[in-house]
């Protein structure tokens, strides 16, 4: 099992890596994902199996559900957010995962150093930040990690083979999860701070939040918040809230629970219809309407003018799947 309290100077896991195992399989059952922002050397592959919410990585965010799989670059800060439910009392909900770390660097340097692993490596150094798996090729991936988790020895590594394949041969477009793979290091205790922060947000996103409740939170005057945090993940905190009061606004909107927009709009924290439209239009780069239509027709092919979150793909897990349990 991977050690998730032992922590390194930057928050950075170190993932225990057997004398007979290049990758490494982790099954996740608990009820809610690990709350902190973290990061390790190892590139991680997740396929959420059960359960939703929000995930950071970089100064990007996207929600999740049962049936993503997303890879995140090495050291490349994160943190999959777990709806507010599943952290109620006795809830009785339970997240399940499945996890894949493997380190191009160190334990599979001599493999990705042979000429016929050129086109592979380079797939993986031009995604450094990462990416959500595509739909076109969603089930080939995940029936690969099923393999490969229940698999050993030289059969695991061809299936590593096997599902390094899936996404090289893959002719589909990768968007990636974050605008920016290399943020300042990250110490222990601002890596705690941090988190306390995105905590908060995705607690009260839908009340009003000012620069003193926040800057409380960090123990900082509201100056030098602002002046931390747009440091620590590259944007402003007023840019942070809003990217996740839109994504939230956007799973609503989605949610087929007939809600109209208005409401909607202030059940996610905007006090002002207007400048809600103004705030997603600068984000998703259309019109809440036109986002709803969109997705209804299934023929969303609009580019995110924002510089730090992207659209989600509409061909996507949002079609009906059937889990492999």
């Amino acid at each position: 099992m991977i050690n998730r309290n032992h922590v390194m100077k930057v928050l950075q896991f170190t993932i225990p890596v057997p004398h007979n195992k290049s990758v490494i399989v982790e099954r996740v059952s608990l009820p809610h994902h690990y709350p902190y922002l973290h990061r390790h050397k190892e590139i991680q592959l997740t396929w959420i199996r059960n359960g939703e919410g929000t995930l950071i990585v970089g100064n990007n965010v996207h929600d999740f559900c049962a049936g993503d799989v997303f890879l995140i670059g090495a050291n490349l800060p994160h943190v999959f957010k777990s709806s507010s439910e599943y952290f109620e009392r006795n809830s009785g909900r339970q997240i399940e995962a499945l996890n894949l770390f493997f380190n191009l660097d160190e334990t599979l340097l001599a493999l990705f150093s042979m000429p016929e692993m050129k086109q592979a490596l380079t797939f993986f150094q031009q995604f450094k930040p990462g990416f959500k798996v595509p739909y076109s090729i969603l089930d080939k991936v995940t029936d690969t990690m099923i393999e490969l988790d229940n698999s050993s020895g030289p059969d695991q590594i061809i299936q590593f083979f096997n599902l390094i394949g899936h996404f090289t041969a893959a002719k589909c477009k990768f968007n990636m999860l974050s605008t920016q793979n290399k943020l300042p290091d990250i110490t222990e205790n601002e890596g705690i701070r941090i988190s306390r922060i995105y905590n908060y947000v995705m607690q009260h996103y839908h009340q009003t939040i000012g620069l003193e409740d926040v800057a409380g939170i960090a123990c900082m005057t509201p100056g030098s918040f602002c002046r931390y945090f747009k440091k620590h993940t590259g944007h402003t905190f007023v840019e942070f809230l809003n990217e996740v009061r839109i994504n939230e606004a956007c799973k609503k909107l989605i949610a087929h629970k007939f809600e109209s927009i208005n409401n909607i709009a202030y059940k996610c924290g905007f006090l002002s219809i207007t400048n809600f439209n103004r705030v997603f239009k600068s984000l998703m780069g259309i019109t809440p309407k036109h986002y709803v239509d969109s997705y209804n027709n299934n023929i969303f092919n609009v580019n995110m003018k924002s510089s730090f979150r992207r659209l989600p793909d509409f061909t996507d897990v949002r079609k009906s799947r059937v889990l492999v349990s």
